[in-house]
């Protein structure tokens, strides 16, 4: 059955010709008002808006997710990111859920102030998994947060700002009367080591940086690095992946639940590995120099195929993932209740 759809008239209370669903025409003519009223665009529509606009039109929850249903379909029709989908808007459908954060949120940063930032490995994982606890507190489902790449999360007034590949928006500000966020430096910290091991891959300097650091300088990201993932997976021994991959959302939650119940793993000091005749490590020269065989690029092709061959059908797979670690999250949230 095909769905009717009405022509709205050329005004610009309900935005010129647009075709909106019947069922929709009422609670889009509402919001479009709205937006005249206050000078905001009603498409598209800023997530913060929509936020102000449920604010200011108390209704009961069924009423309240019908609107947005509404609001978000007429984005997706023509085009637009939907604003309903923010955790602002969720915040204001989902009070209990929303409680529950707020209690959650101060554990997560008290906890991420607690983590070691210097010592190996120690201060490795500790800036990782406080940045992880930071980034938990937003309320961002760990699906998502596994997903950030590095040039998703940034610092914006003193408020830090991660943007998922979604278009959602997360944010921790600053507390009355400060001027930043206390998550900003746990994000320098970690953001910090990305950039060490951007100019000295290598595991022994970076261990040598965390015993005794030194300032790093953090210039503007590149393509290829804005487009790795933020948080990466650590072996035992402070390596990460030679190839940049994220963390999976089990492991996300994983660690966030076992920093809550105080049960994460103590990190055993490691001892430093020096090389013979290496007496100034900041200025070890990498050799950057690789003589390729004559078929390396067609093997790299063939590879490239046979992956993408392999890993069809992957869509479906990340979205049972999706599903199953908003599941943990909210079963996390309930088990916490209990603190």
């Amino acid at each position: 059955m095909s769905i009717s759809t009405e022509r709205l008239g050329d005004s610009a209370e309900t935005a010129v010709g647009l075709r909106i669903p019947a069922r929709y025409r009422h609670d889009w003519a509402l919001f479009a008002d709205w937006c005249t009223a206050t000078d905001q665009p009603p498409l598209p529509a800023d997530p913060e808006a929509l936020a102000l606009f449920l604010r200011e039109h108390p209704a009961a929850p069924a009423t309240q997710r019908r609107r947005v249903s509404a609001i978000n379909t007429v984005h997706t029709r023509h085009g637009h990111p939907v604003p309903g989908r923010s955790e602002t808007v969720r915040r204001r459908l989902d009070t209990t859920r929303a409680a529950r954060l707020d209690r959650l949120a101060p554990l997560l940063l008290h906890k991420a102030a607690e983590l070691p930032t210097t010592g190996w490995p120690g201060g490795l994982f500790g800036r990782r998994d406080a940045l992880l606890l930071v980034l938990a507190a937003t309320g961002m489902p760990f699906a998502q947060l596994a997903r950030l790449r590095r040039g998703e999360v940034t610092v914006d007034a003193g408020t830090l700002v991660a943007t998922t590949d979604g278009g959602e928006r997360f944010r921790l500000a600053p507390e009355l009367g400060t001027a930043a966020s206390p998550a900003v430096p746990v994000f320098w910290r970690w953001t910090e080591i990305l950039a060490f091991l951007d100019a000295y891959p290598n595991t022994d300097l970076l261990a040598q940086h965390l015993t005794d650091p030194v300032e790093v300088e953090q210039g503007a990201l590149i393509d290829r690095q804005a487009r790795q993932p933020l948080l990466t997976p650590i072996d035992r021994w402070g390596h990460l992946p030679l190839m940049p991959q994220p963390m999976t959302p089990q492991s996300v939650a994983a660690l966030i639940r076992d920093h809550l119940a105080g049960r994460a793993p103590a990190r055993t000091p490691l001892p430093l590995r020096k090389r013979p005749g290496d007496r100034d490590d900041s200025h070890v020269r990498l050799d950057t120099e690789v003589d390729l065989d004559p078929h390396f690029y067609e093997r790299g092709v063939a590879a490239r195929h046979h992956a993408r061959d392999r890993l069809d059908g992957l869509t479906d797979v990340f979205d049972e993932i999706d599903a199953r670690a908003d599941a943990l999250l909210e079963e996390l949230l309930t088990v916490l209740e209990g603190f």
